[in-house]
């Protein structure tokens, strides 16, 4: 039964509590002013009635009216009471009192405005929340004002009220000045782009702001552009034109959109020649391809609109001759503007670099069948073309000047043009050399031959001051004298126009320069040789080789030997040999098997033979090492005939000794054969046991299957085991190379480059050498089964002393006196290692100890 009291005090006669309260409120009476206390009892009374608990609510209030934690749980309990309520009930204006009272005490608190703001928020009454914000923003600290105006701005952009709302964000930015964008946002949205327009411009104009967003300085620039450009109704107070221009000095590497925002602009607004001009200074103005391109095709689309406005127009009200004249105009327009595009793009370019000489020639091949006009690109491009900075030739522009005036008929002008190219200070002596070799092969096109001869010589002459060809501080028309294009041209022609003293007299020079270069040389020689001044030609050699050295002297010294052999053969010999040893002393073994092989024919033809046999020793030690197989093998081949082929045995045995293992085998196969076919068995037998050594049966099969051959046609029992004893311990010995084995794997696996422990991927940790023991067991288990089995060899033993068609005889039909090797006698055979040897022990004669032996 709950027992209910009223507390029997005068001043609250209509206080009412239950039993389980005595204790709170006793501890009340004790500690009135704790608010500890009253925390707990109203913890205890969550469960109450509202209007009990809020009576509790308020007695606390009463004594402690300061107090935050009681303010802030009792305005929250009181806003959840009406929480589920409509808001024209009248308890909402019971909290709302509630909350004035509490800002009485609380008014430094912004977590109670930001409570009481939301709760009007949300009770839709516009003014007295606008109001109430305002009041909080003035009872608060200006620190605490950016907890407040997250919330104001969201009230005031939930409501259809862009002045309240422009004149809060004002007073906003004077608080916040980065928060701009936003403010922007909400002009953008509400449709007030004038004052977006004049923000959007300020904030760009300072260097100072930093977007919040992470805008660069150009983006917010490029929002503006769109802004003022597509909206030019709505954006009144900003010189757009003068923007605009602004930005194109500021961001050169965008020209091409501002461009085209600041044409959009003008046909936004009407004045389409305006916007028509702008794209025509733009396509005059800008340096890159890739502006060129936008401000360009926006051009054309702009064009093609205006005539499908026009078409659409007048199909609409009906064409009259006004009309069709002003279509037509438009139409003409727009092909001259395609037509004209790659003129501008040329344009474009040579403002990016005026110095390209190639851009001026495309320039003027797109005048083609304009004269005037490449006139006038001519005579620009030889003005502006600097040729210390041109890229590409700049005599180009003078000569194909010259040969356009030529074409034409006026050789006089064109004369003229090359006249002034010899004067210009060209940075390269061969441009100037060229224009040179222009003018002369311009008059040899008309025929004046003197002429030709006299501008030549003319370039070719002394200048009052010599230079160096390198000496880049002297200008070129002083070191255009050593210039080997204008010698050689002026060669040609004294060969062709001139006399032979002349002409010589030009080669002299030309070796006294010491510009000539080997076919000059060579070329000079032969002039004299046509001219029966044999002497005086081998004196032009002998000049031209003390110019140069090896390798350029090769040409030089190859011809001049031909020349001379061909010219006295045998007469002058030693001086032959004289000549061939000069050449060959320096020479580099690359260029020494020519002149070996031209050496050893003189010996051969008009020499002795013995000469020609010590120059063939000779260049077998000179050449190459990748030419020296071939060079034996032209030695032994000269040896054979003019010797015999017994003389070519220690050509072999050398080669043999000098060569590669794999040109040693087949050198060693050679040489066998060789001794085969002189009947000289045990010599061949020993050439193959010798070569044996540097075969490894596993990858050498074929050298052992000739030696097998061999045996089985001139060999018996005994030379066969031999020959398979040797074969197994070769085979033992390239088992032990470990390296050599590995190499061996790895080729017959197909990696040419690799290690040991490529043999097996994926086992990094197992042992390399038991990896080479396994792979050595499968290499001799499939040697074996390649082998034929001796059962299925028929092996013929013969006389020695049979001649060789008794041998061919015995070769075709079979051998009634053939030995079957049985297997255990095969057996028996391989249980034997390569090296044991059988020992027998015998006593030794008392004869060998003399008188040292006892009595």
């Amino acid at each position: 039964m709950v027992v209910m009291a009223r507390l029997s005090r005068p001043e609250r006669p209509d206080l009412v509590f239950e039993e389980e309260d005595l204790p709170y409120e006793e501890e009340i009476m004790r500690n009135q002013f704790s608010v500890k206390c009253w925390l707990r009892y109203i913890e205890f009374k969550q469960g109450a009635p509202k209007p009990r608990l809020n009576q509790l609510y308020e007695r606390a209030l009463k004594l402690l009216p300061c107090s935050y934690k009681l303010w802030y749980r009792y305005l929250k309990a009181r806003r959840a009471q009406v929480k589920h309520r409509c808001v024209t009930d009248p308890a909402f204006e019971d909290v709302n009192n509630c909350h004035e009272r509490a800002f009485v005490f609380m008014h430094k608190m912004p977590r109670l405005w930001l409570d009481y703001c939301q709760f009007l928020m949300d009770q839709g009454r516009v003014t007295h929340t606008r109001r109430t914000f305002d009041r909080a923003l003035r009872a608060l600290p200006i620190t605490q004002h950016s907890r407040i105006w997250p919330l104001y701005l969201r009230f005031l952009r939930s409501h259809p009220l862009p002045e309240t709302a422009v004149r809060g964000y004002r007073r906003f930015l004077k608080l916040s000045p980065e928060s701009a964008e936003e403010y922007i946002e909400y002009l953008k949205s509400s449709d007030r782009l004038d004052e977006a327009a004049q923000r959007l411009a300020t904030i760009v104009n300072d260097e100072r702001f930093v977007s919040k967003a992470g805008k660069s300085n150009y983006q917010l620039w490029h929002e503006l552009c769109d802004l003022i450009s597509q909206n030019p109704d709505k954006v009144q107070s900003l010189n757009v034109d003068a923007i605009i221009r602004g930005g194109l000095t500021r961001f050169t590497d965008q020209l091409g959109k501002l461009w085209c925002s600041l044409a959009d602009y003008y046909i936004r607004s009407g004045h389409f020649e305006k916007a028509r001009d702008v794209y025509e200074e733009a396509i005059r103005t800008v340096m890159t391809v890739r502006d060129f391109t936008q401000v360009f095709d926006s051009y054309a689309q702009f064009e093609e609109s205006m005539i499908a406005a026009k078409m659409e127009t007048s199909s609409e009200l009906g064409r009259e001759e006004e009309d069709d004249v002003d279509l037509e105009l438009r139409l003409a327009r727009f092909e001259q503007l395609i037509s004209r595009r790659p003129l501008l793009l040329n344009s474009v370019l040579l403002r990016q670099n005026p110095h390209h000489v190639h851009e001026w020639h495309k320039r003027v091949a797109l005048h083609q069948g304009r004269p005037r006009e490449i006139i006038n690109t001519y005579t620009e491009a030889v003005q502006t073309v600097d040729p210390f900075k041109a890229t590409g030739k700049p005599h180009t522009l003078w000569v194909a000047f010259a040969k356009f005036y030529e074409d034409n008929g006026q050789l006089d002008d064109a004369r003229v043009i090359l006249e002034k190219a010899t004067k210009v200070s060209f940075k390269q002596v061969d441009d100037l050399a060229s224009v040179w070799c222009e003018c002369g092969e311009l008059e040899l096109r008309h025929e004046n031959y003197d002429q030709a001869l006299r501008l030549l010589r003319k370039a070719t002459a002394l200048p009052a001051r010599r230079a160096e060809y390198f000496d880049g501080s002297e200008p070129v028309q002083n070191r255009v004298y050593k210039s080997l294009k204008v010698w050689s041209m002026l060669a040609d022609l004294e060969e062709s126009l001139g006399t032979f003293q002349s002409t010589k007299a030009v080669y002299d020079r030309i070796l006294d320069l010491r510009i000539a270069t080997p076919q000059i040389v060579i070329n000079y020689a032969v002039f004299l040789e046509e001219h029966q001044y044999f002497e005086e030609s081998f004196k032009a050699y002998e000049r031209g080789i003390s110019l140069f050295k090896w390798p350029n002297v090769s040409d030089i010294w190859s011809t001049y030997l031909t020349k001379f052999i061909a010219r006295y053969g045998g007469r002058k010999l030693e001086r032959a040999r004289d000549l061939f040893e000069q050449a060959l002393d320096g020479c580099p073994p690359k260029y020494a098997k020519t002149l070996y092989l031209l050496y050893a024919q003189l010996e051969e033809e008009w020499g002795l033979a013995r000469h020609a046999m010590a120059v063939y020793e000779r260049a077998t030690r000179a050449v190459e090492p990748a030419q020296q197989y071939d060079m034996f093998n032209i030695y032994i081949k000269r040896a054979a005939e003019i010797y015999g082929v017994t003389h070519t045995r220690s050509i072999y045995q050398k080669a043999i000794e000098v060569l590669s293992d794999e040109h040693a085998r087949e050198m060693c196969l050679r040489f066998a054969d060789m001794e085969c076919k002189l009947g000289e068995i045990d010599r061949a037998r020993a050439i193959y046991s010798f070569c044996s050594q540097i075969c490894d049966p596993r990858t050498t099969g074929a050298f052992w299957q000739t030696w097998k051959d061999f045996e089985v046609r001139h060999g018996n029992e005994d030379t066969i085991r031999e020959m398979l004893r040797i074969r197994r311990s070769v085979q033992a010995t390239y088992n032990t190379q470990v390296n050599f084995m590995a190499s061996q794997m790895l080729k017959v696996s197909g990696s040419a480059t690799g290690t040991v422990s490529d043999l097996a991927p994926g086992q990094s940790g197992m042992d390399d050498m038991k990896l080479l023991e396994q792979r050595a067991e499968q290499l001799a288990a499939e040697a074996e089964r390649d082998q034929p089995s001796r059962a299925q060899s028929k092996i013929l033993f013969v006389r020695s002393d049979a001649s060789r068609e008794e041998l061919a005889e015995l070769a075709q039909q079979a051998n009634p006196e053939e030995i079957e090797l049985g297997e255990d006698e095969d057996e028996d055979e391989m249980d034997l290692e390569p090296n044991e040897v059988r020992l027998e022990q015998q006593s030794v004669p008392a004869a060998v100890f003399g008188s040292l032996k006892e009595d």
